[in-house]
């Protein structure tokens, strides 16, 4: 296991899921959802040419966003390639482009400051010796499937092992590497799923240590690893593995899809996505939040738009956010408690009026102010020996701390109170 410190303190990173569906526009897996041949979909391969690709726009609407690290795909499940792998010409090299475009992503994103993470499907449906299973395109071509049984798992796992390779010699330090995915549980009834006796995950998780001593490895090799990926669900509390609490990532979209897809129109607003953050670290967690990029390499307006709001909150709250974690004291309804140290945020999802209490906190507060512009939030704390019953805040237990709000709620997505403990 590697130490996962910056990790932990670097609790928002980017997603960017890029490749040839991008033309397709009909999210990452549609080759494997329309059934598509090789040949169906070849065009997206002699058609891609990212002329608008700046990779260091991107970086900067990660760094603007608060973003401390990415995952870029490598090669997603289609078996298309961001850089020019010695091992197959099916590469951005090979397009119309003519040359790889990881390497240039890579030094635009580590110029900003942020880390690197590689994301590599660990199956690849254009290699002509990946055995066709029940997740194949050409599954349902039952003639096609059975003419191909002879496909050697053996001969596809060294092309597998071999591009793992390039990538962590080829791009200097690399932090993370992030696979995609077993899936051995799943029985077709022609076929089983792939899984770690596959890829032979011990041997493979040694090779990548073995490269980059320091990366850290994501869960989804069947093997456990430094982090667990929980993928589109927010868990109810601090993610656990055998009753222990572990390193976690949740992996989010802004809409449904992780690929450019032209017409899924269930954008999560800036707030939501600012509230999922927020929810993340509260449970000792990070958020990584995806951008599909278009065809021809931009970021689409609405992906800029939150990311660019997501950056106005950061801008005044990511103290709540980086090198934060879950909090032992319980917050009211409708917020969230971070914790660094002697500070503790309370993150209000709801506005209340006038008064929120604070149970377990009295006499361990020695100041509270708005995060957003540092201006003092008065408190008082009702004495042990006094009858609360018909006090103007309410009836609240004797002991709880009691901060005093102003009616309006600051101009920001998710007001934070930051409170200063007693050592």
């Amino acid at each position: 296991m590697t130490d996962p410190g910056w990790f932990i303190q670097d609790r928002f990173g980017l997603f960017i899921h890029w490749g040839i569906y991008s033309l397709a526009a009909r999210h990452e897996w549609v080759r494997q959802r329309e059934r598509m041949t090789d040949e169906a979909y070849q065009p997206y391969f002699d058609h891609f040419y990212p002329d608008l690709f700046d990779p260091e726009i991107w970086a900067q609407e990660a760094r603007d966003a608060g973003m401390r690290y990415m995952v870029v795909t490598t090669k997603h499940h289609d078996g298309f390639c961001l850089w020019d792998s010695a091992l197959t010409d099916y590469t951005a090299a090979h397009t119309p482009w003519g040359k790889g475009v990881l390497g240039p992503l890579v030094e635009a994103f580590r110029g900003a400051g942020l880390r690197i993470g590689f994301y590599h499907s660990l199956i690849d449906w254009h290699h002509p010796e990946f055995p066709i299973d029940g997740l194949h395109p050409r599954a349902a071509d039952v003639p096609y499937r059975t003419a191909q049984a002879g496909r050697e798992m053996e001969t596809y796992r060294r092309y597998l092992y071999g591009q793992v390779r390039e990538l962590l010699t080829g791009f200097g330090r690399i932090d993370l590497m992030w696979f995609d995915f077993s899936y051995s549980h799943l029985d077709f009834g022609w076929s089983r799923g792939k899984g770690k006796d596959d890829w032979r995950s011990e041997d493979l998780a040694a090779l990548v240590r073995a490269l980059q001593p320091d990366i850290l490895i994501n869960d989804r090799l069947e093997i456990g690893g430094d982090i667990k990926t929980p993928e589109q669900y927010q868990p109810v509390g601090w993610v656990e593995v055998g009753g222990k609490r572990v390193v976690w990532e949740g992996c989010q979209t802004l809409n449904g899809s992780w690929g450019y897809d032209r017409d899924n129109l269930d954008w999560k607003p800036a707030g939501m996505l600012i509230r999922l953050l927020i929810d993340s670290v509260s449970k000792g967690g990070n958020l990584l939040l995806n951008v599909g990029p278009n065809g021809r390499g931009e970021f689409e307006p609405r992906a800029v738009e939150r990311l660019r709001e997501i950056g106005r909150w950061m801008r005044l709250h990511g103290r709540s956010i980086d090198g934060c974690t879950a909090s032992n004291y319980s917050p009211p309804p409708d917020a969230r408690y971070t914790q660094r140290g002697n500070r503790l945020y309370l993150h209000l999802f709801s506005w209340p009026f006038r008064h929120v209490h604070l149970p377990g906190l009295a006499g361990r507060v020695e100041y509270a102010q708005l995060l957003n512009d540092a201006s003092e939030i008065r408190r008082q704390v009702i004495p042990p020996d006094q009858d609360v019953q018909n006090m103007t805040i309410g009836n609240i237990a004797p002991g709880t701390l009691t901060l005093e709000l102003p009616v309006q709620p600051p101009p920001v997505a998710v007001p934070v109170i930051e409170l200063f403990l007693r050592e």
